[in-house]
């Protein structure tokens, strides 16, 4: 509804615009015989701006965020606009002097044109953000603490800045701490630069200091451990700013400042996106994402949201998880047409009336089963979600006309030794089949380990230590790949914009981390000394586990993309018969099959998979390749 009186209001200022030009090119005394032509060209050169707003993608941004970028875009549509009224003044005859705009009047209404919009836009915004003041100024009970800000760079610019604008927020700012000595006793938004994080014991001590806030952008896994190192040795409490993406969009909210995580000790650089990229691929589109109510489906489900597609598909089978992403995301951008759809992607007649309703033009398939132990006592269930759903809403992705099909994939389909690992592998065999059949662009993006993620390690050993331990580690020297929820989001999303079709994307997740290590860090930070307070206790490699994960073979080189944290497998497809009949084979064994046989025919169809077999070979699978005339 905001959007559409937006419209209406653009409309009514171009018109006001061009009227006052007039009226200003003439000195507010408009002749008589100037009327009729104001009214003549009025009309096409309103219509020719309005065009140029809409194609410069305007309509599409949210205004509580503008920047540079958002600017850029006014100026060209500004520019654009006014070339064809130049023209048209330029090229036409004598005889159609009454459709010839003044050049004085095409600068005027240029500048009064999209200054108004661009009025229009910030008047709105400085409305909204003095109603949300007001609600921040209630009054708080809270006893004032007294704080540093660590880092005197742009998050803490931010950081000062919302603590200011939030009177209730308890938080008094003493200074900055920064090691960049060029800004030492320097003055930033009001807050001295007090010293360097060597000074920090001095400092807590001689301001009285209760808390110490982090506000680094790009802080490393080394920066955290020292300064953690040396405020363990001083009684204060050490917090960091909200996540590294909200930093880099302008937003800080003192309200999420929060303790240090395992994530912070993580290090991980933020994700820098190709934002006109990311626009083109989602802005004003249908997007559909399944699996929407788990950790991966609905972080995509937001990052999607914040590039404004015309409508957001939300697909999920489990209706308290869909509700909460719905809720959550229907608070955050309520302009937004969001669609929430309770459905099994297994389920044919149910996914194909939702195409036929929808016509989505992204799919981002986050639904699957991504429990090793499960699946391997589940191995029929694996199949039936990680491998025929996917084959199926990839079938009706190429039916439909979908112009981009994403299948979010995993590190344990490379050399699979479980049936989840092996599943997702013959999910990315098929997605590469069906970009050879149809026009819709079928890419699929493999990632290791998400930190926080539901199922995965951190969330488990913190339940562990709320309870009191012990902690328990599968095996001393098991290594994994991790990254945030928000950065694997971020670059499923890009990596779908890069596309052509047919690629096995791999994202880059930085050094691989030991689970002993994080064990022993969620510890530290929970309060606790590992091995004095909290025990850890070792349990042994489950079924199906692996102490390393790959995230690509010997066999499979990677090549480059224009994105730093993106690389291209060369991973060769495999012939469409060998697909189809694996898909069919898969499909009965999976219904009826003995869980032997699956798994059999999991090692004979994948050569570099690797699952245990008890109480057989693969003799049979292979008669039946070669029945089938691909031995």
């Amino acid at each position: 509804m905001f959007r559409q009186l937006q419209l209406v209001a653009d409309l009514a200022i171009f018109a006001g615009a061009f009227a006052m030009a007039y009226l200003l090119r003439f000195d507010f005394a408009l002749p008589p015989q100037e009327i009729p032509h104001l009214l003549i060209q009025l009309p096409y050169v309103v219509l020719i701006q309005f065009a140029m707003l809409f194609l410069a993608g305007v309509h599409t941004f949210v205004w509580r965020y503008i920047g540079m970028l958002e600017m850029k875009a006014f100026l060209n549509a500004a520019l654009w606009s006014a070339l064809p009224v130049v023209a048209l003044r330029m090229g036409l005859p004598a005889e159609f002097q009454q459709w010839r705009v003044p050049l004085s009047v095409v600068m005027i209404d240029t500048i009064l044109a999209f200054g108004g919009v661009v009025v229009a836009r910030l008047l709105r915004r400085t409305l909204y953000e003095r109603k949300e003041k007001r609600k921040k100024a209630r009054p708080s009970n809270n006893q004032t603490r007294s704080v540093l800000l660590i880092g005197a760079g742009r998050a803490g610019m931010l950081a000062v800045k919302e603590i200011k604008n939030r009177v209730d927020s308890g938080l008094k700012i003493k200074g900055f701490v920064d090691d960049d000595l060029n800004k030492l006793n320097s003055v930033i938004q009001g807050v001295r630069v007090l010293g360097t994080t060597n000074d920090l014991p001095r400092l807590v001590r001689d301001l009285s200091v209760d808390h110490v806030v982090i506000s680094v952008a790009q802080a490393s896994r080394r920066d955290f451990r020292r300064i953690l190192d040396i405020c363990e040795q001083i009684p204060v409490k050490v917090r960091v700013i909200p996540s590294m993406y909200e930093i880099l969009q302008g937003q800080v909210n003192v309200s999420r400042i929060r303790d240090v995580q395992i994530e912070d000790l993580l290090g991980r650089d933020p994700v820098r996106l190709d934002e006109e990229g990311m626009r083109h691929f989602l802005a004003g589109k249908t997007v559909m994402v399944t699996g929407a109510g788990g950790s991966i489906g609905s972080e995509l489900a937001r990052q999607v949201a914040h590039f404004q597609p015309s409508n957001l598909l939300l697909v999920e089978r489990a209706e308290f998880a869909l509700f909460n992403t719905d809720r959550e995301l229907r608070e955050a951008w309520p302009e937004l047409s969001i669609v929430t759809l309770v459905a099994d992607v297994g389920d044919e007649a149910r996914m194909r009336s939702i195409f036929t309703a929808h016509r989505p033009e992204v799919v981002l398939h986050a639904a699957a089963h991504k429990h090793v132990p499960l699946m391997e006592s589940n191995p029929g269930e694996a199949v039936r979600n990680n491998v025929l759903a996917t084959h199926l809403l990839g079938e009706l992705a190429g039916e439909y006309r979908v112009e981009v099909f994403v299948l979010i994939s995993t590190d344990k389909a490379v050399r699979p030794t479980s049936v989840m690992g092996a599943s997702k592998r013959v999910a990315e065999l098929a997605v590469q089949d069906l970009n050879r059949r149809f026009t819709t662009r079928y890419v699929a993006v493999r990632f290791g380990n998400v930190i926080g993620s539901a199922g995965s390690v951190i969330p488990i050993f913190r339940e562990q230590i709320r309870k009191g331990g012990p902690v328990t580690v599968t095996h001393p020297d098991m290594i994994r790949y991790f990254m945030t929820i928000p950065e694997a989001a971020q670059l499923v999303l890009q990596a779908g914009a890069l596309g052509e079709g047919g690629e096995i994307f791999i994202l880059d997740m930085g050094e691989p981390v030991r689970i002993l290590d994080l064990a022993k860090d969620t510890i530290a930070l929970s309060g606790f000394k590992p091995f004095e307070d909290m025990d850890i206790v070792f349990t042994g490699l489950r079924p199906g586990e692996k102490l390393f994960e790959e995230l690509e073979t010997t066999d499979e080189k990677i090549a480059k993309t224009r994105h730093p944290k993106i690389f291209i497998g060369k991973i060769a497809a495999y012939p469409e018969e060998r697909v189809r009949y694996a898909l069919e084979r898969l499909r009965t064994l999976g219904e009826d099959g003995p869980e032997r046989e699956l798994r059999k025919f999991f090692n004979e169809l994948l050569p570099e998979a690797q699952l245990e077999v008890h109480n057989g070979t693969a003799t049979d699978v292979e008669k039946e390749f070669s029945i089938a005339g691909m031995a």
